[in-house]
């Protein structure tokens, strides 16, 4: 690895739960989704799981942020609400996930003293899915921009674009790593692009993008903490 006096290194971060605080903002907004929802009958685990059903099949259509999130809140509510549904009621609803937006950005514990001695040692990229003005809005409100060479949006964090973001920026693999906390969009796809990745997980990352972490062609290195990444590089 880079390593201090290492060889220079790209390091691709993902943004939301890596950067910043994200998913406990969804999570407090499906807390209060529920008890708006209050059914009789299914549980808080059953109203959730039809939830993420809706979210799941929604992603590759809505794609991903707060508006999506609305729209699966809103269909959600239109499934399992249990009287007439009033336009008062879909305002409530869809309150809940507005208000996401107007959250301040929440750095993850080491983040702003870690990022300008890594960009001191190496090359620091930022890669987020989402949708593109949210996420660049996110990105700016951060403060955190001026550390990175380049910030890309995409609409799915797959092997596909991994592959594009190296060779748009001429990146070489096996130099390259992706540090992120969730398998199924910072890990396992950049492994199976010939990536290196770097897991640093955390508690609250959102359900759909847990998965078991795969093998790859690339180095895998699992940390308890972002600023464990300057003993690495």
């Amino acid at each position: 690895m880079g390593g201090r006096g290492g060889a220079r290194q790209s390091l691709i971060f993902d943004a939301d739960d890596t950067l910043w605080e994200n998913n406990v903002y969804f999570e407090r907004a499906i807390e209060e989704f529920l008890d708006f929802l209050a059914h009789s009958s299914l549980s808080r685990a059953e109203a959730r799981a039809t939830l993420d059903e809706i979210e799941r099949a929604n992603a590759g259509v809505d794609g991903y942020g707060s508006a999506a999130f609305g729209r699966s809140l809103r269909q959600c509510y239109e499934r399992l609400a249990e009287h007439p549904i009033r336009d008062e009621d879909l305002a409530v609803v869809m309150g809940f996930a507005e208000r996401i937006l107007a959250q301040e950005i929440e750095p993850i514990a080491g983040v702003a003293e870690t990022l300008p001695e890594l960009g001191r040692r190496h090359e620091l990229i930022l890669m987020t899915k989402g949708h593109p003005d949210e996420q660049r809005l996110k990105i700016e409100r951060s403060g955190l921009a001026g550390h990175f060479r380049h910030a890309a949006v995409v609409p799915e964090k797959d092997a596909a674009a991994y592959r594009a973001l190296t060779t748009e920026l001429g990146l070489e693999p096996g130099r390259t790593w992706m540090i992120g906390n969730s398998p199924k969009s910072d890990i396992n796809p950049a492994l199976a692009a010939g990536l290196n990745a770097v897991f640093v997980p955390h508690a609250q990352t959102w359900g759909l993008e847990r998965a078991e972490l795969a093998s790859g062609r690339g180095r895998l290195l699992s940390l308890g903490r972002f600023s464990d990444l300057l003993l690495h590089f």
